[in-house]
């Protein structure tokens, strides 16, 4: 039987425990399992590295939220991008990024795994024939993020996943913003869907963690003994803490939304904010795609001041209830500045940010104290 989203959230890969009935997964605290005699593990356990039942519990739920085959938990986002390119390519292989990538991606490329023999382009996701114009005979990757970080471009997925496959290459799609909630990329074409679980899938500012899920069960095949070769597994309480905020995922996004869109409201009358991004505005350039592809239009906002950059730091300065903090997606609202945070590493290269640029992740406390805190951090002197 078919079952929704918010109840696949909370029983799959979650039964009650058959030995004792736990209705939560147990925290499987250890490294190493007994066998039943020489090289017969019991159940396919036999090191921590290479499989965990809290991690297994997490890694099924994450294949069924995003209809993939598997899933595969890591110990940050970063361990599973990193994973999922080296068990696709090879030095010498092509891979194309969004111009407006996540700072944390585009450094991966140029700063570790261009020495390893990588190359690497990038294109505006939001436009097809960009992107096939970026593409060579040895692309492998055509790596997208939708909505873009911090751009909030959109790119279309169904578009995008005829291209790459007509080049004999995978989409991997980065849904961290939308979460499996608003958008599911496999549905779309997509070949294989990364998270930073940090963000709103555990939606609690209290663990770090990532995951890759996957079209092609040969495919998760090669990532998964990845996986185990290079060792960059998420520990079982890390999986435990996901998985209790994923439980709450539909609910949380719901009120996400629903304050991102009156701060949205707010923003557009205000007369020191010059332009406001956000998927969910019929002038954003990528508000049809999105409306065809996911549910609702996310939590994230960008905008850039009227006074430039000394405007943008001192609005993040003044904020309040809106943390000055990196990350994303947890309850608590959060604000940064792009061009001097999370997205430092692209300056001064081809992905460099507005510096006028203000992204807020928009949380789940009451709306209307949360446009008094940006009211008061706008003002001008």
């Amino acid at each position: 039987m078919s079952h929704g989203f918010e109840t696949r959230a909370i029983h799959a890969g979650q039964a009650p425990d058959p030995r004792t009935g736990a209705v939560i997964p147990p925290l499987y605290l250890t490294s190493t399992y007994a066998q039943e005699a020489v090289a017969q593990p019991r159940l396919g356990y036999e090191y921590s590295r290479s499989a965990n039942p809290t991690r297994d519990a997490l890694q099924e739920c994450l294949a069924a939220l995003e209809g993939g085959v598997r899933g595969l938990a890591f110990a940050s986002g970063m361990a599973a991008e990193d994973t999922l390119v080296r068990a696709v390519c090879a030095p010498g292989d092509h891979v194309v990024i969004p111009d407006d990538a996540y700072g944390g991606t585009y450094r991966l490329f140029a700063k570790v795994l261009q020495r390893w023999g990588l190359d690497w382009s990038v294109a505006p996701v939001s436009d097809p024939d960009a992107v096939r114009a970026a593409l060579t005979p040895r692309t492998k990757l055509v790596w997208v993020e939708t909505p873009t970080n911090p751009l909030l471009g959109i790119a279309d997925l169904g578009a995008l996943a005829s291209l790459a496959h007509h080049h004999d290459a995978l989409l991997v799609v980065d849904n961290t913003f939308a979460s499996p909630y608003l958008q599911q990329p496999i549905a779309h074409g997509a070949d294989v869907v990364v998270h930073s679980t940090t963000k709103y899938l555990g939606g609690h500012s209290d663990v770090v963690g990532g995951a890759l899920v996957v079209r092609d069960a040969g495919l998760a095949d090669e990532i998964a003994y990845h996986q185990n070769a290079m060792g960059g597994v998420g520990g079982p309480f890390d999986a435990w803490l996901t998985l209790r905020g994923v439980k709450t995922l539909g609910v949380r996004m719901d009120r996400h939304c629903d304050n991102a869109e009156r701060i949205v409201e707010f923003l557009l009358q205000h007369p020191a904010v010059a332009e406001v991004r956000y998927p969910g505005l019929p002038e954003h350039p990528g508000h049809k795609v999105a409306a065809g592809q996911m549910r609702r239009f996310g939590g994230m906002i960008s905008f850039r001041t009227a006074g430039g950059e000394p405007a943008a730091v001192a609005v993040c300065d003044r904020a309040e209830l809106f943390l000055l903090a990196e990350s994303l997606g947890g309850v608590e609202s959060l604000i940064e500045h792009p061009g001097r945070m999370t997205h430092a590493s692209a300056a001064n290269s081809p992905l460099e940010v507005p510096g006028d640029l203000v992204r807020l992740s928009v949380g789940i406390e009451t709306a209307t104290d949360l446009i008094a805190d940006l009211e008061q951090a706008l003002r001008t002197e």
